[in-house]
């Protein structure tokens, strides 16, 4: 690999050298190296003052096709509540990792439309890290300015216990800096990058595997020691559900992202596990190309999520696919009759985009949609 490929960010480079060269072994754990790639306060790819999601961006997410996902949401809410039904009371959309907006904006509007008397004892607020993204939020959602508030996650830790309060999440989980690990002679091993002075670039290694958390985690999660096969344990994921559920007094968590149960993700078919990176729409699995300038992710263990969870008293009540959600939540019932001769008409933009959610790419199948709810106490 040239160090052009490699070079990313200049500065973060020089950041992540500096660690490493400060570091005991001349080398970091693949967790703190994605750690800086994505969240290095300045220089981390969500945390850069570019577009991350649309076209002009590296990625999509569900929230860019057409405002259904907020529609079959806003139906959710509506049919679901998870407030305690006292009308006078505020509730509340605490949605983590908002991004641009885009979501919280369709999701306010379609209340606003459908559900005013909701709308109007509603409070929205925002728990993003990144200030760019904050100020895409804050520009967007101008029309519902009143009801939206902003905070960083310690924030809302702080503000809690919290009731008659939803937590909303899309793509958040998968985000999060994994540890790598793998099975080689019959022991334990994690995945860390150190640099290489010959080649003048980023390289991996392993060394056995000594954290006892990550230890922990391979036995509460029974991973199978199956020679040279590779996983990804996202610790973050789990510490920030048990961190959320310990906040939430009474309420609902509505956690969407990729992933699968730990059965599946361990499965022998995956042994080289499932972190990618994107950038400019395409996937690799080179995750020391381009610090800074690309996104890197893991499929969410969903089994390890509902432990999480069920720690901090809540109850998982569903997991289904995204596809069944969205079914549920009467997607099909927004299609519409229109005139096949204009394919361009609103209403034939919207089938298409319809169809886009279910059928394309798998994306489904692919994602799960998990609801976990916790009861005020007696």
């Amino acid at each position: 690999m040239n160090e052009t490929m490699q070079q990313g960010s200049s500065s973060l480079m020089e950041t992540i050298k500096r660690e490493i060269a400060a570091a005991s072994e001349q080398a970091i754990s693949f967790r703190r190296f994605m750690e800086l790639c994505l969240y290095h306060p300045s220089l981390g790819y969500y945390m850069r003052s570019e577009e991350k999601i649309g076209r002009s961006g590296d990625f999509y997410t569900a929230a860019s096709i057409g405002g259904l996902l907020a529609d079959t949401i806003a139906e959710w809410i509506v049919n679901e509540p998870f407030w305690t039904g006292r009308a006078a009371e505020t509730v509340r959309i605490a949605e983590w990792g908002g991004g641009s907006g885009k979501l919280a904006v369709q999701l306010l509007d379609t209340l606003q439309a459908t559900a005013p008397e909701l709308y109007g004892r509603l409070e929205y607020i925002s728990v993003e890290t990144s200030g760019y993204h904050r100020e895409l939020q804050s520009s967007v959602l101008t029309d519902h300015a009143g009801k939206v508030r902003y905070y960083t996650a310690d924030q809302w830790y702080r503000q809690g216990p919290w009731v008659n309060t939803l937590v909303l999440s899309n793509e958040l989980p998968d985000a999060f800096p994994v540890f790598r690990i793998v099975v080689s002679n019959g022991r334990w091993m994690e995945k860390v990058v150190y640099w290489d002075e010959e080649k003048n670039e980023l390289a991996e290694a392993e060394r056995l595997l000594t954290d006892e958390a990550v230890l922990a985690y391979i036995r509460e999660e029974h991973i199978p020691c199956r020679e040279g096969q590779q996983f990804e344990v996202n610790l973050a994921a789990t510490d920030w559900m048990r961190s959320v559920a310990a906040a939430l007094e009474q309420g609902t968590v509505l956690t969407i992202d990729y992933g699968d149960v730990g059965e599946e993700l361990y499965a022998p078919h995956r042994m080289n596990g499932t972190l990618l990176c994107y950038r400019k729409h395409v996937a690799s699995d080179t995750p020391l190309q381009f610090p800074g300038e690309q996104d890197m992710t893991a499929h969410v263990n969903f089994s390890a999520l509902i432990r999480a969870g069920e720690n901090g008293g809540l109850k998982a009540t569903e997991l289904m696919t995204q596809k069944q959600f969205l079914v549920r939540n009467g997607l099909l019932q927004r299609l519409q009759s229109h005139d096949a001769r204009d394919p361009f008409s609103p209403e034939a933009r919207r089938n298409r985009a319809i169809r886009q959610l279910l059928l394309s790419d798998q994306m489904s199948e692919l994602f799960k949609v998990l609801i976990q709810k916790k009861e005020p106490p007696s």
